[in-house]
């Protein structure tokens, strides 16, 4: 089969999947309440497009297959997969545990899971039927790991409800440990309120219960979602949906005196009030609520801060009445004056965040002070190019110059401690940056401010 071919026939297989996820969507919004049977839709030509969508070039997992050793048989090997997924002979594969730096402390890290590739294509092919089912019932305030909802849209929902609310009085919510702490027994009981499926049911049981393979010893944690799983996005927010986002808006929201609005992407939430009476007591119900569902909020991080709009005229500093500020999503959330001297919900990178960004450039520039410069510089210019196109909003303008400022600094500093016959004054490194420019600040995310 020639590419042309090819190309065509992957074409036609993922137009007929896509049509049997909008039938499995617009059944799925026609019965909310109907617990569905999908697990007949999992074919060759599924299971192919599964496939098609799995990444290939991850870190292979407890066997030592990569994506080019499945390929080698790969009708034969997705036939075995459908066929051991539906008769219950499937069994889930131990995650390899490797532990990677993190973030902003320096010796820590944090844990990284690796499946198999084998099994990243049948979570793939089951997430592909679970996925158009619960789009229908998650809420709007949720955009985590969801298809066409992103961070930028998280930010612009937050501002446009805090603008339209005055402001208010937000409680900043964080959970410990989330995704370690899911309990198993729960998320489980909530599935089967959508999904009866018995190969699905028995799948995601698997899943969970999955061993963790770490310095060749295995574990079995009794909670949490499996760590780099495919599915594991999708179960965080069903039980997520459950805990949180359809309680308030069913429970909560009801019984409030002011108006009220969430957002939330992943384990991240914000949560804002009209009235300070009304945010106090969900303050007060909502450790309970975590509790039931075997989750708890951080009490330090987890916090209630005062996010009324700023009287006119009125400066912010050194008054009772200047609102707080809070961090979302890496950007600190403050009320700023306009052009026209009004108040308006502004965002900038949050200290944090900027100095751990400029950390992260310093420590790969000084590890890769070797390489020529060319190379160095193609990669340097996808970096802040990354960091300008996430963190580039209206009103960030200054972080982002020094973002690029101190990436500029960083490089000519390892670029002269490459030899000591390497080092050179100023004026070669303007030549230097001349002949390799850096992306300049701009802002992709720019909204139009009152």
């Amino acid at each position: 089969m020639n590419s042309t071919e090819g190309k065509a026939n992957d074409m036609s297989r993922s137009a007929t999947v896509s049509t049997k996820q909008r039938r499995i969507a617009e059944l799925a919004k026609d019965a909310p309440d109907m617990a569905m049977d999908l697990s007949h839709h999992m074919d060759m030509e599924w299971m192919e497009e599964a496939y098609r969508r799995t990444r290939k070039d991850g870190a292979v997992g407890v066997d030592g297959q990569s994506a080019q050793d499945y390929a080698e048989e790969l009708q034969g090997n997705l036939q075995l997969l459908i066929d051991r997924a539906k008769s219950g002979r499937y069994r889930a594969p131990a995650v390899k545990r490797v532990h990677i730096p993190k973030e902003g402390k320096r010796g820590a890290t944090r844990p990284l899971g690796i499946p198999t590739f084998e099994d990243k294509v049948l979570q793939r092919g089951v997430l592909m039927l679970l996925e158009p089912v619960y789009e229908q019932d998650f809420e709007p305030c949720s955009y985590g790991f969801r298809p066409g909802r992103s961070q930028h849209q998280a930010l612009s929902a937050l501002r446009r409800g805090l603008m339209q609310l005055g402001g208010g009085y937000v409680i900043d919510l964080d959970i410990r440990r989330y995704f370690d702490t899911i309990d198993h027994r729960q998320i489980q009981q909530i599935f089967r309120q959508r999904i009866r499926d018995g190969v699905l049911r028995r799948l995601i049981g698997k899943w969970l219960n999955a061993g963790v393979m770490h310095e060749r010893r295995v574990s079995y944690p009794e909670e949490g979602v499996p760590q780099g799983g495919v599915i594991s996005p999708l179960l965080s927010n069903i039980y997520l949906h459950e805990v949180l986002d359809r309680w308030f808006r069913e429970q909560v929201q009801p019984r409030l005196r002011g108006g009220s609005m969430m957002v939330r992407f992943a384990d991240d939430a914000v949560l804002v009030f009209e009235q300070e009476g009304d945010a106090r007591r969900v303050l007060e119900v909502l450790p309970r609520r975590f509790e039931k569902y075997g989750l708890e909020l951080h009490p330090e991080k987890t916090r209630l801060v005062r996010f009324k709009r700023p009287r006119q005229g009125r400066d912010v500093g050194g008054d009772d009445d200047t609102p707080g500020t809070f961090n979302f999503l890496g950007f600190t959330h403050y009320w700023g004056k306009t052009r026209k001297g009004g108040w308006a919900v502004k965002h900038r990178t949050a200290k944090e965040r900027l100095k751990r960004s400029i950390q992260r450039a310093g420590r790969w520039l000084r590890r890769e002070r070797h390489q020529p410069i060319a190379k160095q510089h193609a990669t340097l210019r996808r970096k802040i190019l990354g960091h300008i196109n996430y963190y580039g909003v209206t009103g960030n303008i200054s972080a982002i110059r020094k973002y690029i400022h101190e990436a500029e600094r960083l490089w000519c500093k390892w670029l002269g401690r490459r030899s000591r016959k390497a080092r050179k004054g100023w004026e070669w490194y303007k030549g230097l940056l001349k002949r390799f420019p850096l992306p300049r600040s701009r802002l992709p995310h720019a909204v139009n401010v009152p």
